[in-house]
């Protein structure tokens, strides 16, 4: 097979550092608004983590847009199809913003059902719906954003969103002060505040967003792009991202029905996941930054016919994965203790995040092969095994062993979480699998065939400014 000749590939620590930069930064709002209402109470941060769920749910919606967007246009890029990446950029960006308008609405006016649906106890109600109401409303800046950092990162440009996401959370750190604290003469509005600095930081996010996306890509928007979205470009982003998001959907809300068996257990145990998760994360950032990095690169090779490279591209970020995912994770499980003493002092809910720590060094070597792997599947077009597996496993092994481990048999917060280190490692093992057996190859080659292959003698326009990462 004839390949485009490409410009040397960056390494995988070029293009994943400022992910895990950008995702650290993102998670970190939720961590600070964490810490930050668990002065108000802990039943405010109970609440907050089920609206939050709500929240990250329409994220993952979201979310299946900028994946099939990025994975598109990297094999567009792969390939030095640039007319064609522009015509994606846009789409993708056209159809987010839809989304996210769509869902504002859904969310504002039904805050409270919602909040209901997840068993949130009435006396917390005060407030998980404030927070609820306001976040849902501008979800569909969130969609923008999400759309725009995809286009970026596709192109490698992964630093400028990472310094979104300093200036996103400067603003919402500041603005949390102020508005729980009272300080500047501003009253003290507790949980609303919260949510009010975090939806003033969404707006100057996104707008920096806009601003990069014409620097680096040379790429506008009018009213026309949002009206008119081309059907067939809808369609190749659609076939990356529908499979995806739906594995993503599957998983949170299996996560999601868990919670509600959580819920069944009390406030401490909602309050105790709460803040175990808040820990846990910043181990998951690892594996999600290494694997979106990889599958950048695997799409661009996967453009460009480079499938052998592809191949072991993969199992050296997948040995990369393992290693920082399993030191990472014992170095928070053995720092848990003094950690969550940060957010509470009740022994209850500290005791309970300890233990669920020591769960998590299994539980997060197990998530490294399907975070890393699974992205490197998507990004040569092979979307519909892992999308079989999530349904299988999730709801085959972790809901169910989860209601008969954590409340049939009354092993509480630990059934549940050794229920979800199970399906984690019953996904990775078929995963890993599936990438050594190259059943990939195939998808591969489907997708480089739905791609433009321009002479390479004389690239005459480019979808980026040629400057290094």
């Amino acid at each position: 097979m004839s390949q485009v000749s490409t410009a040397p590939q960056p390494k995988l620590l070029a293009i994943a550092w400022p992910i895990f930069v950008e995702q650290a930064l993102r998670m970190l709002i939720g961590t600070v608004d964490t810490f930050m209402v668990s002065h108000v109470s802990d039943g405010a941060v109970a609440a907050l983590g089920v609206a939050n769920q709500l929240i990250i749910l329409f994220l993952i919606i979201f979310n299946f847009v900028g994946i099939g967007a990025s994975i598109v246009l990297t094999h567009h890029l792969g390939a030095r199809d640039h007319a064609g990446a522009r015509d994606i950029t846009r789409t993708a960006i056209a159809v987010n913003t839809w989304l996210g308008i769509i869902a504002s609405i859904l969310v504002c006016a039904g805050a409270a059902p919602l909040l209901r649906a997840m068993q949130l106890p009435d006396d917390l109600m005060q407030y998980g719906l404030p927070f609820l109401s306001l976040m849902g409303g501008s979800l569909f800046l969130e969609a923008m954003g999400m759309s725009i950092a995809a286009v970026l990162r596709a192109n490698k440009f992964t630093r400028d969103a990472m310094y979104v996401a300093v200036l996103q959370n400067v603003l919402n750190v500041a603005g949390n002060c102020i508005t729980l604290f009272g300080l500047f003469g501003c009253p003290k509005l507790g949980v609303f505040g919260v949510a009010l600095s975090s939806v003033i930081s969404r707006i100057c996010s996104c707008t920096a967003l806009w601003i990069l996306l014409r620097h680096r890509t040379h790429i506008t928007l009018g009213a026309s792009d949002f009206l008119r979205v081309q059907r067939d470009k809808v369609g190749r982003i659609l076939r990356f991202g529908l499979p995806a998001a739906g594995e993503n959907l599957c998983y949170w809300l299996a996560f999601m029905l868990v919670t509600t068996f959580v819920a069944k257990l009390g406030a401490d145990s909602l309050a105790t996941q709460s803040y175990t998760l808040q820990l846990q994360r910043l181990v998951m950032l690892f594996s999600i930054s290494i694997g979106l990095g990889t599958e950048i690169l695997i799409g661009h090779l996967v453009g460009a016919g480079e499938f052998d490279v592809a191949y072991r591209e993969l199992l050296k970020s997948l040995r990369t994965g393992l290693i920082t995912a399993f030191g990472a994770i014992l170095v928070v499980a053995a720092a848990g203790p003094w950690a969550i003493r940060l957010f509470t002092s009740n022994p209850t809910i500290i005791h309970g995040s300890i233990v669920l720590l020591r769960i998590a060094i299994v539980l997060e070597v197990g998530r490294v092969f399907n975070l890393v792997v699974i992205n490197s599947l998507r990004a040569t077009g092979d979307v519909g095994f892992p999308i079989r597996m999530a349904m299988l496993s999730m709801w085959c092994v972790w809901v169910p062993l989860a209601w008969l481990l954590g409340l049939h048999f009354g092993w509480g917060l630990v059934g549940i979480w050794i229920a979800m280190t199970l399906d984690e490692w019953t996904r990775g093992v078929m995963m890993y699998r599936r990438w050594k057996l190259r059943r990939w190859v195939q998808h591969a080659k489907q997708s480089r065939a739905h791609v433009a292959q321009p002479a390479a003698a004389a690239p005459t326009e480019y979808l980026v400014s040629p400057e290094s990462v």
